[in-house]
């Protein structure tokens, strides 16, 4: 499913923001623990190549969307669910905008804090609309 490939995009998007050179090996293996399908590791591969590609233009949108915090108050599993779900809603037009957003507050339920799912949630409604 697409959602494991997000996680699996997810997880690997969040270690760069610590570790920007994160090897090949590292996302194979990330790859193969959720044992994706060759199509689930090309999406996973497009969102993540999508949000290097675009990192310092989806920053800005970011922070163009949050107005009461700066891009280092945001905590980074946050910043990492925004960077991705902001890459499918302006890059991927195959995705749907709500799934888009589902799937980023649920990323946001499992990996962040009890209050993150309605932040994430709030700054992609204000994009969309």
């Amino acid at each position: 499913m697409r959602s494991d490939a997000r996680e699996a995009a997810f997880k690997i998007i969040y270690s760069k923001l610590f570790n920007r050179d994160c090897s090949s090996s590292f996302q194979n293996a990330i790859f193969r623990s959720y044992s994706l399908s060759e199509d689930e590791t090309a999406f996973a591969k497009r969102l993540i190549d999508t949000v290097e590609e675009k990192h310092d233009e989806l920053l800005e949108k970011i922070n163009s969307l949050v107005k009461s915090y700066s891009l280092d108050r945001i905590f980074a599993a946050d910043k990492s669910i925004l960077l991705i779900a902001i890459a499918e809603i302006l890059y991927f037009p195959d995705v749907p905008n709500v799934v888009s957003v589902n799937e980023a507050a649920g990323l946001a339920k499992k990996f962040s804090s009890e209050t993150s799912a309605d932040f994430v949630n709030g700054v992609l409604a204000t994009l969309i609309n």
